[in-house]
């Protein structure tokens, strides 16, 4: 039986959706096309452009729905202890990304929104991140400025971010002839920042 061409937005949002994240289970970004989603949910190309208004759009919808999946994780993460609680979340960080690598691909390769309700969902999602390491950072150290906890937790989760990037393309080397280990080398990175911050004094 052919597919109904007429779809309520909200119907054909969820499906667009629904095949992108059946595509990217498998298959990387490069390989998609709008012609081909359009194909899968039964309507022409133009109702797709209708919709979104480019195939970039509908890939950024993607990007919200990515961003949101990792807040929905960080929010359940078991413990509320900053440093066991900073662990997790690297390592949650680390799994999703390894676990739904061409989700995780679009996320990054591609570039975000620029203006517009995309663009501050995308930001509220990514700054809601920042803002929970940041708090974390604070409860653990109490003499850390609003700004100076700011900018440290930038600089750990991009550190955490790039070991993952390394992680994910095999580009963290090797010992002894077996690869370093992520896990590892991630308990490594929080060992060594929160022991600079346990017994630190007051910001100057």
């Amino acid at each position: 039986m052919a597919r109904p061409r007429q779809h309520a937005p909200d119907t054909l949002h969820a499906q667009v959706m629904a095949v992108c994240d059946s595509w990217l289970a498998s298959r990387p970004v490069h390989d998609l096309s709008l012609r081909a989603i359009a194909r899968e949910v039964g309507c022409a190309p133009s109702t797709l452009l209708k919709l979104y208004g480019s195939f970039h759009n509908l890939l950024q919808y993607v990007n919200v729905e990515t961003l949101s999946r990792l807040q929905y994780i960080i929010s359940n993460l078991k413990t509320d202890a900053p440093e066991p609680w900073l662990r997790s979340l690297a390592h949650a960080y680390w799994q999703f990304s390894a676990e739904d690598c061409f989700r995780w691909q679009l996320l990054f390769d591609y570039p975000l929104a620029d203006g517009g309700e995309l663009d501050q969902r995308q930001s509220g999602l990514i700054e809601a991140l920042f803002v929970e390491v940041e708090t974390c950072l604070r409860n653990f150290q109490p003499a850390l400025g609003e700004l100076e906890a700011r900018q440290l937790g930038r600089m750990l989760w991009g550190s955490v971010h790039g070991l993952v990037q390394l992680g994910l393309n095999e580009r963290l080397g090797y010992w002894q002839g077996e690869q370093l280990k992520i896990d590892e080398l991630l308990d490594q990175l929080l060992t060594t920042v929160l022991a600079g911050l346990r017994d630190r004094g007051p910001a100057e």
